[in-house]
């Protein structure tokens, strides 16, 4: 059940942040993206912390990106990390390129 959750939001064209809002790497995160401007619905932000199933999303997270802690970040259907990974890409310019490419900016 977590894998087909986990996939049906990160299908199409949107970014999508799975987080535990007192983790500090997953408010960097939002942060970051904070200061883009997305097109409405293009930008998700979904608390696992206290979900039934947290643990088998994070061994899903494991399975599918090679790391089991949050935030995990996908921009489309492409997981680009955690919160440094995000800094960084914005840090090198990259983000932004990365967002406009699935159209999520307005």
């Amino acid at each position: 059940m977590a894998q087909q959750f986990v996939q049906a939001k990160i299908k199409g064209d949107k970014v999508v942040l799975f987080i535990k809002p007192t983790c500090s790497y997953c408010i960097m995160a939002q942060d970051v993206l904070s200061k883009y401007k997305f097109k409405p619905g293009h930008l998700e932000c979904v608390d696992i912390s206290g979900r039934c199933d947290m643990d088998s999303m994070q061994d899903y997270f494991l399975e599918l990106t090679g790391a089991r802690t949050v935030p995990r970040v996908f921009i489309g259907e492409e997981c680009i990390g955690g919160g440094s990974d995000v800094a960084a890409l914005e840090k090198n310019g990259k983000l932004k390129g990365m967002l406009q490419s699935i159209g999520a900016l307005q």
